[in-house]
């Protein structure tokens, strides 16, 4: 496995049972760092949006294992408890969840302080385009692929699969509070 990849992602990779899935998994992060002006150690120390302000403590890999982790979570309570009426693939639940944000590393740009900022690619091409893109060119299967796609706002114009649902619910309660939450004080 590749170093950075395996720094970021080895406990969540390793949930992968199927070898091929988890390598077209761990390769599409390898090509998307190789493209990206970022380096994995980046991710641990950029705010996970741009859309709430700078001074965000949240990191984008904190972001991106919270959402793996409830997605998981989420996919064997449905396994357990929805009597084989309602199922999760596992495998291709986890590999979505990491792969989803994957294109994000295309969109960023470094400002002159070293401070990621949305580049010009970024304005033209989100991150689920960009996301499936580098997945397909991994051979990433298309039930992952559609978790991608389909994952953010975008996804709204198109039927999700049951796994495609969880991520998004997972990465959405995880991001509007923070963005649009009500506080009370």
């Amino acid at each position: 496995m590749n170093k950075e990849v395996e720094k970021l992602w080895g406990e969540e990779l390793s949930w992968i049972e199927d070898d091929s899935l988890r390598e077209a998994t761990e390769h599409t992060w390898e090509l998307a760092l190789e493209r990206s002006v970022l380096k994995a150690e980046d991710l641990n120390r950029i705010p996970f949006t741009l859309l709430v302000g700078p001074d965000l403590k949240v990191t984008f890999m904190d972001h991106k294992r919270s959402v793996v982790h409830i997605a998981r979570d989420a996919g064997r309570k449905i396994n357990e408890m929805y009597h084989g009426e309602l199922t999760v693939d596992m495998d291709v639940l986890i590999a979505g969840a990491i792969l989803a944000d994957v294109g994000k590393l295309l969109e960023y740009e470094l400002d002159k302080e070293g401070n990621a900022v949305q580049g010009n690619y970024g304005k033209y091409v989100r991150h689920p385009f960009s996301g499936v893109s580098i997945a397909e060119q991994c051979n990433v299967p298309a039930e992952v692929c559609h978790i991608i796609a389909a994952h953010a706002g975008e996804g709204n114009m198109v039927k999700r699969t049951t796994e495609a649902y969880v991520v998004h619910h997972a990465d959405f309660m995880t991001f509007l509070p923070f963005k649009e939450r009500l506080i009370i004080k």
